[in-house]
């Protein structure tokens, strides 16, 4: 028939790559994604901690002064 094993290993070797390589950057692309999303979770998180701590921050001392006047208005409806 004139088919060269040999040949046939190169044709078998050459389909090998040419789905390998796809499959490789595929997966590369993957797991770079995969990254991406990871550092982004935690950067969000993060942030928003941050952001909670800071809405706490400016919300104590308006919270403690109004904790403080509670009592004085209290007084001063049974004074009256």
């Amino acid at each position: 028939m004139g088919h060269n094993p040999a040949a046939r290993h190169e044709t078998s070797k050459g389909n090998i790559q040419m789905v390998l390589w796809p499959a490789v950057a595929l997966v590369g692309f993957l797991v770079l994604t995969g990254l991406v999303i990871l550092m982004g979770t935690s950067t969000t998180a993060r942030y928003e901690r941050e952001q909670r701590a800071a809405a706490r921050a400016s919300v104590t001392p308006t919270s403690a002064t109004e904790h403080v006047r509670a009592p004085q208005t209290a007084q001063a409806v049974r004074a009256a």
